[in-house]
Protein backbone atom coordinates (compact mmCIF):
# COMPACT_ATOMS: atom_id res chain seq x y z
CA UNK A 1 0.00 0.00 0.00
CA UNK A 2 1.17 3.34 -1.08
CA UNK A 3 -0.07 6.82 0.30
CA UNK A 4 0.73 10.08 -1.98
CA UNK A 5 0.91 13.15 -0.13
CA UNK A 6 1.00 16.89 -1.34
CA UNK A 7 2.78 19.24 1.37
CA UNK A 8 1.75 22.92 -0.37
CA UNK A 9 4.26 25.97 0.75
CA UNK A 10 2.73 28.71 3.06
CA UNK A 11 2.97 32.16 2.50
CA UNK A 12 2.71 35.08 5.23
CA UNK A 13 -0.19 37.72 4.49
CA UNK A 14 1.14 39.50 8.03
CA UNK A 15 3.87 38.50 9.95
CA UNK A 16 4.18 40.26 13.45
CA UNK A 17 6.41 39.27 16.48
CA UNK A 18 5.07 40.57 20.00
CA UNK A 19 7.50 39.77 22.31
CA UNK A 20 10.42 37.50 23.72
CA UNK A 21 9.24 34.88 25.68
CA UNK A 22 10.63 33.76 28.84
CA UNK A 23 11.06 30.04 27.18
CA UNK A 24 13.94 31.88 24.46
CA UNK A 25 10.68 31.71 22.09
CA UNK A 26 9.07 34.64 20.07
CA UNK A 27 5.55 35.15 20.69
CA UNK A 28 4.22 35.81 17.33
CA UNK A 29 1.00 36.93 15.88
CA UNK A 30 0.56 36.10 12.23
CA UNK A 31 -1.51 35.47 9.25
CA UNK A 32 -0.74 32.11 6.87
CA UNK A 33 -2.36 30.77 3.86
CA UNK A 34 -1.33 27.62 1.73
CA UNK A 35 -0.69 28.21 -2.09
CA UNK A 36 -0.69 25.70 -5.32
CA UNK A 37 2.90 25.12 -4.87
CA UNK A 38 3.47 21.68 -3.48
CA UNK A 39 6.01 18.97 -2.74
CA UNK A 40 4.79 15.73 -2.98
CA UNK A 41 5.01 12.72 0.01
CA UNK A 42 5.19 8.80 -0.73
CA UNK A 43 5.07 6.48 1.93
CA UNK A 44 5.55 3.22 1.56
CA UNK A 45 5.56 0.50 3.97
CA UNK A 46 8.95 -1.05 4.94
CA UNK A 47 10.31 -4.67 6.67
CA UNK A 48 12.01 -3.86 9.46
CA UNK A 49 11.56 -1.15 12.10
CA UNK A 50 13.09 1.66 10.42
CA UNK A 51 12.68 4.48 8.71
CA UNK A 52 13.92 5.78 5.21
CA UNK A 53 14.09 9.33 3.77
CA UNK A 54 14.03 9.10 -0.35
CA UNK A 55 15.03 11.96 -2.07
CA UNK A 56 16.81 13.16 -4.96
CA UNK A 57 17.25 16.90 -3.89
CA UNK A 58 20.83 17.33 -2.20
CA UNK A 59 19.28 20.01 0.22
CA UNK A 60 17.10 16.86 1.93
CA UNK A 61 18.58 15.63 4.62
CA UNK A 62 18.15 11.74 4.96
CA UNK A 63 18.17 11.72 8.50
CA UNK A 64 16.67 12.86 11.89
CA UNK A 65 17.59 16.31 10.78
CA UNK A 66 14.46 15.84 8.32
CA UNK A 67 11.05 16.88 9.83
CA UNK A 68 9.52 14.41 8.37
CA UNK A 69 11.46 11.83 9.91
CA UNK A 70 10.93 13.51 12.75
CA UNK A 71 7.55 13.43 11.98
CA UNK A 72 7.59 9.22 11.37
CA UNK A 73 9.86 8.85 14.39
CA UNK A 74 7.56 10.69 16.55
CA UNK A 75 4.22 8.63 15.81
CA UNK A 76 6.22 5.55 16.22
CA UNK A 77 7.46 6.24 20.02
CA UNK A 78 4.05 7.70 21.30
CA UNK A 79 1.72 5.04 19.84
CA UNK A 80 4.02 1.97 19.98
CA UNK A 81 4.04 1.50 15.90
CA UNK A 82 7.11 -1.64 15.06
CA UNK A 83 6.38 -1.27 11.37
CA UNK A 84 9.07 0.63 9.27
CA UNK A 85 8.36 3.29 6.70
CA UNK A 86 9.78 5.05 2.97
CA UNK A 87 9.15 8.48 3.24
CA UNK A 88 9.70 9.46 -0.75
CA UNK A 89 9.65 13.69 -0.88
CA UNK A 90 9.85 15.03 -4.69
CA UNK A 91 10.77 18.48 -3.68
CA UNK A 92 9.06 21.68 -5.81
CA UNK A 93 9.14 23.92 -2.93
CA UNK A 94 12.55 26.08 -3.08
CA UNK A 95 14.70 24.53 0.66
CA UNK A 96 15.28 27.13 3.53
CA UNK A 97 12.89 29.84 1.35
CA UNK A 98 10.64 31.05 4.25
CA UNK A 99 7.51 28.93 2.87
CA UNK A 100 7.33 26.22 5.35
CA UNK A 101 8.52 23.26 3.19
CA UNK A 102 10.15 21.05 5.74
CA UNK A 103 7.37 21.77 7.97
CA UNK A 104 4.50 21.08 5.21
CA UNK A 105 6.65 17.60 4.71
CA UNK A 106 6.32 16.45 8.26
CA UNK A 107 2.86 17.49 8.72
CA UNK A 108 1.68 15.48 5.05
CA UNK A 109 4.11 12.65 6.72
CA UNK A 110 1.51 13.07 10.14
CA UNK A 111 -1.44 12.66 8.19
CA UNK A 112 -0.29 10.33 5.52
CA UNK A 113 1.08 7.59 8.64
CA UNK A 114 -2.12 8.60 10.28
CA UNK A 115 -3.78 6.43 7.53
CA UNK A 116 -0.51 3.95 7.02
CA UNK A 117 -1.08 2.81 10.53
CA UNK A 118 -4.33 3.39 11.17
CA UNK A 119 -3.74 5.59 14.39
CA UNK A 120 -7.34 7.32 13.92
CA UNK A 121 -6.05 10.45 14.83
CA UNK A 122 -8.13 13.89 14.33
CA UNK A 123 -6.29 16.59 12.10
CA UNK A 124 -6.42 18.49 15.65
CA UNK A 125 -4.41 15.69 17.70
CA UNK A 126 -2.39 15.73 14.39
CA UNK A 127 -1.76 19.52 14.98
CA UNK A 128 -1.20 19.13 18.46
CA UNK A 129 1.91 16.40 17.54
CA UNK A 130 3.09 18.46 14.74
CA UNK A 131 3.94 21.69 17.48
CA UNK A 132 6.74 19.49 19.10
CA UNK A 133 8.49 18.83 15.84
CA UNK A 134 8.30 23.03 14.57
CA UNK A 135 6.48 26.63 15.10
CA UNK A 136 4.87 25.92 11.22
CA UNK A 137 4.09 22.47 11.38
CA UNK A 138 0.33 22.56 13.26
CA UNK A 139 -0.43 24.99 10.44
CA UNK A 140 0.45 23.01 7.73
CA UNK A 141 -1.44 20.01 9.06
CA UNK A 142 -4.26 22.17 8.89
CA UNK A 143 -3.97 23.78 5.56
CA UNK A 144 -6.28 26.61 4.11
CA UNK A 145 -5.96 29.99 5.97
CA UNK A 146 -5.52 30.74 9.49
CA UNK A 147 -4.40 33.31 11.90
CA UNK A 148 -1.36 31.37 14.48
CA UNK A 149 -0.27 32.65 17.59
CA UNK A 150 2.50 31.70 20.22
CA UNK A 151 5.41 30.30 18.65
CA UNK A 152 2.84 30.01 15.78
CA UNK A 153 0.95 26.46 16.64
CA UNK A 154 -2.14 28.48 18.43
CA UNK A 155 -4.39 28.21 14.91
CA UNK A 156 -7.61 29.98 14.41
CA UNK A 157 -9.44 29.25 11.24
CA UNK A 158 -10.22 31.63 8.62
CA UNK A 159 -11.99 32.31 4.97
CA UNK A 160 -9.54 31.90 2.17
CA UNK A 161 -8.51 35.67 1.16
CA UNK A 162 -9.85 36.69 -2.44
CA UNK A 163 -8.49 34.45 -4.88
CA UNK A 164 -5.78 36.28 -6.91
CA UNK A 165 -2.18 35.15 -8.33
CA UNK A 166 0.74 34.33 -6.32
CA UNK A 167 4.02 34.99 -8.16
CA UNK A 168 6.78 33.67 -5.96
CA UNK A 169 10.78 34.60 -6.08
CA UNK A 170 13.55 33.13 -4.09
CA UNK A 171 17.62 34.23 -4.82
CA UNK A 172 20.25 32.25 -4.49
CA UNK A 173 21.11 32.42 -0.61
CA UNK A 174 19.64 31.04 2.78
CA UNK A 175 19.04 32.88 5.50
CA UNK A 176 19.59 32.03 9.03
CA UNK A 177 15.70 32.86 11.05
CA UNK A 178 17.67 32.52 13.94
CA UNK A 179 19.90 35.55 12.72
CA UNK A 180 16.98 36.96 11.63
CA UNK A 181 15.48 37.20 15.10
CA UNK A 182 18.63 37.56 17.06
CA UNK A 183 19.04 41.19 15.43
CA UNK A 184 15.52 41.66 15.65
CA UNK A 185 15.14 44.96 17.81
CA UNK A 186 11.33 45.14 18.78
CA UNK A 187 10.94 48.93 19.78
CA UNK A 188 9.94 50.93 16.86
CA UNK A 189 9.06 48.48 14.32
CA UNK A 190 6.66 49.24 11.15
CA UNK A 191 3.71 46.30 12.58
CA UNK A 192 1.27 45.11 10.15
CA UNK A 193 -2.16 45.68 11.15
CA UNK A 194 -3.59 42.43 11.89
CA UNK A 195 -6.81 43.38 12.44
CA UNK A 196 -6.97 44.97 9.38
CA UNK A 197 -6.33 42.19 7.77
CA UNK A 198 -9.02 39.73 9.40
CA UNK A 199 -11.39 42.21 8.18
CA UNK A 200 -10.01 42.55 4.44
CA UNK A 201 -10.11 38.55 4.22
CA UNK A 202 -13.52 38.30 6.10
CA UNK A 203 -15.04 41.55 3.46
CA UNK A 204 -13.45 39.57 0.95
CA UNK A 205 -11.56 43.00 -0.01
CA UNK A 206 -8.88 42.42 -2.17
CA UNK A 207 -7.64 45.70 -2.20
CA UNK A 208 -7.46 46.23 1.29
CA UNK A 209 -5.49 42.62 1.66
CA UNK A 210 -3.18 44.04 -0.57
CA UNK A 211 -2.78 47.44 1.86
CA UNK A 212 -2.12 45.44 4.35
CA UNK A 213 0.26 42.81 3.88
CA UNK A 214 3.41 43.31 6.54
CA UNK A 215 6.00 41.15 8.02
CA UNK A 216 8.27 42.73 10.73
CA UNK A 217 11.22 40.42 9.92
CA UNK A 218 11.79 42.51 6.68
CA UNK A 219 13.41 45.33 9.10
CA UNK A 220 16.30 42.73 9.65
CA UNK A 221 16.61 40.19 6.25
CA UNK A 222 16.42 43.36 3.66
CA UNK A 223 19.42 44.61 5.23
CA UNK A 224 21.18 42.05 6.21
CA UNK A 225 20.72 40.46 2.70
CA UNK A 226 20.50 43.23 -0.15
CA UNK A 227 19.49 40.34 -2.69
CA UNK A 228 15.49 40.40 -1.21
CA UNK A 229 15.43 44.08 -0.89
CA UNK A 230 16.17 44.15 -4.70
CA UNK A 231 13.49 41.52 -5.38
CA UNK A 232 11.17 42.94 -3.78
CA UNK A 233 11.82 46.49 -5.22
CA UNK A 234 11.74 44.66 -9.01
CA UNK A 235 8.60 42.66 -8.26
CA UNK A 236 7.41 46.55 -6.97
CA UNK A 237 8.44 48.49 -10.34
CA UNK A 238 7.24 45.44 -12.73
CA UNK A 239 3.46 46.16 -10.95
CA UNK A 240 2.22 43.59 -8.50
CA UNK A 241 -0.67 44.58 -6.17
CA UNK A 242 1.40 43.87 -3.02
CA UNK A 243 4.34 42.50 -2.17
CA UNK A 244 6.01 41.33 0.67
CA UNK A 245 8.65 38.61 2.13
CA UNK A 246 7.43 35.39 3.36
CA UNK A 247 8.98 34.48 6.71
CA UNK A 248 12.47 35.15 7.54
CA UNK A 249 12.68 35.24 4.24
CA UNK A 250 14.71 35.08 1.19
CA UNK A 251 11.65 34.40 -0.93
CA UNK A 252 9.80 37.45 -1.67
CA UNK A 253 5.62 37.16 -3.08
CA UNK A 254 3.63 39.14 -5.18
CA UNK A 255 -0.02 39.28 -5.10
CA UNK A 256 -1.37 39.91 -9.02
CA UNK A 257 -5.09 39.87 -9.78
CA UNK A 258 -5.13 40.32 -13.39
CA UNK A 259 -2.96 37.50 -15.70
CA UNK A 260 -1.56 39.95 -18.02
CA UNK A 261 0.38 41.48 -15.57
CA UNK A 262 0.82 38.51 -13.66
CA UNK A 263 3.06 37.51 -17.13
CA UNK A 264 4.68 40.72 -16.93
CA UNK A 265 5.82 40.38 -13.29
CA UNK A 266 6.69 36.81 -13.80
CA UNK A 267 8.88 36.92 -17.04
CA UNK A 268 10.45 40.21 -15.35
CA UNK A 269 11.70 38.66 -12.60
CA UNK A 270 13.12 35.77 -14.26
CA UNK A 271 15.75 38.45 -15.30
CA UNK A 272 16.76 38.33 -11.82
CA UNK A 273 16.36 35.53 -10.26
CA UNK A 274 16.14 31.57 -11.04
CA UNK A 275 13.43 30.33 -8.95
CA UNK A 276 10.32 32.37 -9.74
CA UNK A 277 7.00 30.54 -9.77
CA UNK A 278 3.47 31.97 -10.59
CA UNK A 279 0.73 30.15 -8.81
CA UNK A 280 -2.67 30.29 -7.24
CA UNK A 281 -3.84 30.26 -3.61
CA UNK A 282 -5.40 26.84 -2.59
CA UNK A 283 -8.61 29.03 -0.50
CA UNK A 284 -9.84 27.01 2.07
CA UNK A 285 -7.67 24.10 2.79
CA UNK A 286 -4.78 21.52 1.66
CA UNK A 287 -5.90 18.63 -0.91
CA UNK A 288 -5.27 15.41 0.49
CA UNK A 289 -3.75 13.60 -2.74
Amino acid sequence: MKIMMKAPAKINLTLDVLYKRDDGYHEVEMIMTTVDLADRIELEPLSGDKIRIISHNRFVPDDSRNLAYQAAQLLKDRFNVRSGVAIGIEKVIPVAAGLAGGSSDAAATLKGLNQLWNLGLSLDELAEIGAEIGSDVSFCVYGGTALAKGRGEKIQHLPAPPNCWVVLAKPTIGVSTAEVYKNLKLEGLKRPDTKAMLEAIHTQDYASVCTNVGNVLESVTLKLYPEVALIKEQMERFGADAVLMSGSGPTVFGLIQHDSRMHRVYNGLRGFCDQVYAVRLLGDGNPVD
